[in-house]
């Protein structure tokens, strides 16, 4: 054994005899010594390392059949590709072997492998943890064999791999964080492919421009079903810092899909089948933002109801009529951009159903100028006081649904004095708010103006 690791013999002095300085050991030589050790706990790992390395099948075998009991997420991987496991492991054992007997000239071919590897299982979905586990296994089995073949061939040597553990649990520590750097960057790789196939798919589904063949990967991907009724949501946040506090307010309780744009989100929201008209009752909970599920397996839409403000801060919320199916969304976002234009700039929401009149004068604007001029041009010639006062009679009376008795309560009038401004109206227009087909054109005409004049 070499000298620098035999015992000494240490003599105590008589109690209360004064203790004579030994000699001064100079750092030199404690360097030299320490050297010497270090050189013989390197003989003994390099020459249990090449047993190793000639023994590597029957240490593959060994690792595989200890991650299979040890850890459950390669027992799946072990049953499915057998073969590709087994040379996996195999491959990065005789990369972390060699590099025990030549770490310069085997380094970069083992950070490789781990990274290769690290890469691979994340691409493969195996979970983080159990590959970390997996090396960890591998660390130990090779550090346990090393310690086995020097206790069988030289053990008085057994000592000296104390020298070179850490050096050993560094090595696997180093290679532990190489598969997981390569595991998450492909991880974050896969998930901005995902994230943007995603927003392809729900583009191309807001646009119109799906092809059917898409339509089952685009159901998968934005967890909703390819049969289904559906509304979209157009919304502007407004003034509100936090467009997902906008989101939550429009959709309680559903399952939706949130598409953000430049100006303007589209929630793409499933209805539930006993409720066609996407105001159904109000959930707990809900998401935004994302795909997501209801809690309970019938939970309904809550939508804004008509005219009602959905957050603070100016939003704007557009509802589109109900559609059936996947492929029809791009024909509910362009209704639900036709309800966002009807909304008022102060914010509040629209639902298309409830406005459908308006919606078709806003949907042909040449058409809704021309009916205007026609029906309300002859009040032009009047002072703007007083063509706004009919104005505001004809919308309160048609609000009322044709009660002189409470649009005068509304405009804090007589009812003798709301029915003398409607004979005024008809006198100076010539036509007759007793005559259906005269009524239809009015309300159009108040709907179309309103909106030119938001």
């Amino acid at each position: 054994m070499h000298q620098a690791l035999r015992s000494r013999t240490v003599f105590r002095p008589a109690s209360g005899a004064p203790v004579a300085p030994g000699p001064r050991q100079h750092p030199q030589h404690a360097q030299h010594v320490r050297s010497l050790i270090d050189a013989d706990a390197l003989r003994v790992l390099h020459r249990a390392a090449r047993v190793l390395l000639a023994d590597l099948p029957d240490l593959t075998d060994r690792l595989v059949a200890a991650l299979q009991d040890l850890e459950p997420a390669y027992r799946a991987a072990v049953t499915s590709d057998p073969a590709a496991t087994w040379q996996e492991v195999h491959r990065s054992l005789r990369h972390s072997v060699s590099s025990l007997i030549d770490p310069r000239g085997s380094r970069d071919a083992a950070r490789r492998c781990s990274w290769r590897i690290g890469a691979t299982r994340a691409e493969q979905g195996l979970p983080l943890d159990a590959l970390l586990h997996a090396f960890r296994l591998g660390g130990s089995l090779v550090w346990q064999g090393l310690i086995d073949e020097t206790c069988r061939t030289a053990p008085e040597d057994v000592r000296l791999l104390v020298h070179i553990a850490s050096d050993v649990w560094n090595f696997v520590d180093e290679h532990c964080s190489l598969v997981a750097d390569a595991y998450r960057q492909v991880e974050r790789q896969l998930a901005w492919r995902r994230e943007n196939r995603l927003r392809v798919l729900a583009g191309a589904l807001l646009d119109g421009a799906s092809r059917i063949a898409d339509l089952p990967e685009t159901a998968r991907a934005l967890d909703l079903p390819e049969e289904g009724r559906y509304v979209v949501v157009a919304a502007t946040a407004g003034r509100t810092p936090e467009p997902s506090a906008a989101r939550s307010a429009l959709v309680r309780g559903t399952r939706a899909y949130w598409h953000t744009g430049a100006e303007v989100d589209y929630g793409i929201v499933l209805l539930d089948e006993a409720d066609g008209t996407g105001e159904g009752r109000t959930g707990e909970g809900g998401t935004a933002g994302e795909p997501g599920r209801a809690e309970g397996p019938r939970a309904c839409p809550t939508l804004p109801g008509p005219g009602t403000p959905v957050v603070p801060g100016g939003a704007r919320t557009g509802v589109s009529t109900a559609v059936s199916g996947l492929a029809a969304v791009g024909d509910a976002r362009r209704l639900a951009d036709l309800a966002l234009g009807m909304c008022p700039r102060a914010g509040g929401t629209v639902h298309l159903t409830e406005h459908l009149p308006a919606a078709l004068v806003v949907s042909a604007p040449e058409l809704g100028a021309a009916l205007v001029d026609r029906v309300l041009g002859p009040l032009g010639g009047l002072e703007p006081a007083d063509e706004a006062v009919l104005l505001d009679t004809l919308a309160a009376w048609l609000v009322c649904e044709g009660s002189a008795q409470r649009a005068g309560e509304r405009l804090y009038c007589h009812r003798n004095t709301v029915l003398n401004r409607l004979r005024r109206y008809e006198q100076l227009t010539g036509r007759s708010l007793s005559r259906p087909a005269d009524l239809v054109e009015v309300s159009l005409a108040l709907a179309a103006r309103g909106l030119r004049t938001r």
